[in-house]
């Protein structure tokens, strides 16, 4: 007889009337260990620990704040008849898309203010930023959230998956498609790719690691968003399916452009020092 455990509590620790949630918990370890590796590398390609530090401070606020208006603007119809929910986060409604793209535009600000290499910070994170994403995923597990469609008991035990996660799959009597792990796994496989990748000598110039990241992101988020229940849609795709296609696109033709029409970028692995020589 299978031994059934049911959900597990969401709630890591709890003070009276404040809570600690798993999600939170892990999204946080997925930082850490991102700027940990990002320092580390960083360290290799002549960028300074403080740079990611400081981008970091300035960087998650923003990330937070634009992960809301994201999901906020998707669904201002409910949110304009309700504006006392708008910064109610912690009722839910956060977006990765809406924190990857406040990140940025908060990365190409420092970057430019510190006078270094955006496009060389961009590839020392990327591979990191993946795998910070496939860890929070876990977050979305214990929340039962970001799930797929309803499925059997059957299909998921073919899946050979660990007992815990066939329960947690267990929402309300109905079982549903483990999407969160889809996206893990891929995002994860992502920072395998591009860490076996990034350090070959003369293969990737720099930011071509970064729409590399965007191109493996965008593919594997383009077909595991197609599955889930719970996005926000625009017409016959969810919002984040348009956004992978855009970002997919956009990212090819970039990676064409700096490619063939800037011969002269300095590589990946030539660091922060040939700067100047690219300016």
């Amino acid at each position: 007889m299978d031994l059934v455990l049911g959900a597990l509590n969401p709630i890591a620790l709890k003070f009276g009337p404040f809570e600690i949630r798993w999600y939170g918990v892990i999204i946080a370890c997925g930082v850490i260990l991102a700027a940990a590796l990002s320092v580390k590398e960083g360290q290799k390609r002549g960028l300074k620990d403080d740079y990611f530090y400081d981008f970091l401070l300035w960087a998650l606020p923003f990330s937070l704040i634009g992960a809301r208006l994201y999901y906020v603007i998707f669904e201002w119809p409910y949110y304009a008849a309700n504006p006392s929910e708008i910064y109610r986060i912690w009722d839910g409604g956060i977006a990765i898309y809406g924190c990857l793209i406040a990140a940025v535009i908060v990365l190409l600000v420092y970057c430019h203010s510190q006078k270094i290499s955006s496009w060389l910070f961009l590839d020392v994170i990327a591979p990191n930023v993946i795998l910070a994403q496939g860890i929070g995923r876990w977050g979305n597990f214990m929340n039962q959230e970001a799930h797929g469609q309803a499925t059997t008991l059957d299909f998921l035990q073919n899946l050979h998956l660990p007992q815990f996660i066939v329960d947690q799959m267990n929402i309300g009597g109905v079982y549903y498609q483990p999407t969160f792990l889809y996206e893990s796994l891929w995002d994860v496989l992502g920072f395998v790719v591009l860490l076996l990748l990034r350090n070959k000598k003369h293969l990737f110039k720099q930011g071509e690691v970064f729409f590399s990241y965007v191109i493996w992101y965008s593919f594997g988020r383009f077909f595991i968003e197609g599955m889930r229940t719970d996005s926000l849609m625009l017409g016959p795709l969810r919002v984040s399916q348009w956004l992978s296609i855009i970002l997919f696109i956009g990212a090819f033709l970039w990676l064409f452009h700096r490619r063939y029409w800037h011969p002269y970028a300095p590589w990946y692995l030539d660091g922060q020092q040939t700067l100047a020589k690219e300016k």
